[in-house]
């Protein structure tokens, strides 16, 4: 069972389609570690137009993927942004997320191989 994340809400709006929950495993895989790199780089640049659109592509990612702590976490960053706070605000934030997305793309790889 996973611990990380819960394919539940992407099984409940495809039908049980194991396809469309493959596609969405593998736009995780794919796309979050690079946004999450954007957010940091935009963060420690104070770039907030791109820490907010890396943070605002990944965010239906993590809904439909059930990561409830990353969600917020990533709601926080995008507040963040439109406050344009400072670096120190957000670091714990960023440090917490980036533990979360890391732990389910370690399941998520070990669940299917990848």
């Amino acid at each position: 069972m996973a611990l990380h994340y819960n394919l539940s809400k992407v099984y409940e709006i495809s039908d049980n389609d194991t396809d469309f929950a493959q596609q969405i495993i593998n736009l995780f895989v794919e796309e979050v570690p690079q946004e999450l790199k954007s957010i940091k780089e935009g963060i420690e640049e104070k770039d907030y137009q791109k820490t907010y659109a890396s943070s605002h592509k990944i965010k239906p990612t993590l809904d439909l993927l059930g990561m409830d702590l990353a969600y917020e976490e990533n709601l926080q960053i995008m507040e963040w942004t439109k406050s344009e706070g400072k670096r120190k605000e957000i670091k714990e934030v960023f440090k917490s997320l980036k533990e979360h997305i890391d732990n389910a793309l370690k399941e998520i790889k070990k669940d299917y191989n990848l």
